[in-house]
């Protein structure tokens, strides 16, 4: 499925492709409505630390990456789903390790937060 478009016309149809995908994931995930939701309130949370410009700036974006892993992980679950709804070893092990992409990433924001929060 390659695009024949180029330039600006290409980017503008590669950011609206992006945006589809941010929708049909928000749309079809409630994990990924619910780092949504923590991730907005941890970011308000984030409003009332008494911490560094740069710790705060850090922290925010570390949320992001929970977004991220969580996008991989459906990324993953999709295509092993359009593959065939069978019980497969290798699909198991596909989704177990988008699984925990997500709850490492989760752990090593909580640890970023829990050492900028207490050791600041």
């Amino acid at each position: 499925m390659k695009s024949n478009e180029t330039g600006l016309r290409r980017i503008f149809h590669a950011f609206m492709h992006s945006i589809d995908g941010i929708i049909a994931t928000y749309k079809s995930e409630s994990a990924f409505r619910q780092d949504i939701f923590l991730c907005v309130l941890a970011t308000v949370l984030l409003c009332f630390l008494d911490v560094s410009g740069l710790s705060r700036i850090i922290m925010l974006f570390s949320l992001v990456f929970i977004i991220i892993a969580e996008m991989i992980n459906t990324a993953i679950e999709t295509i092993i789903d359009r593959i065939g709804p069978e019980i497969h070893p290798l699909s198991k092990k596909a989704k177990d390790i988008g699984s925990a992409i997500v709850m490492i990433t989760i752990i090593c924001v909580c640890a970023l937060w829990i050492g900028i929060i207490f050791l600041e």
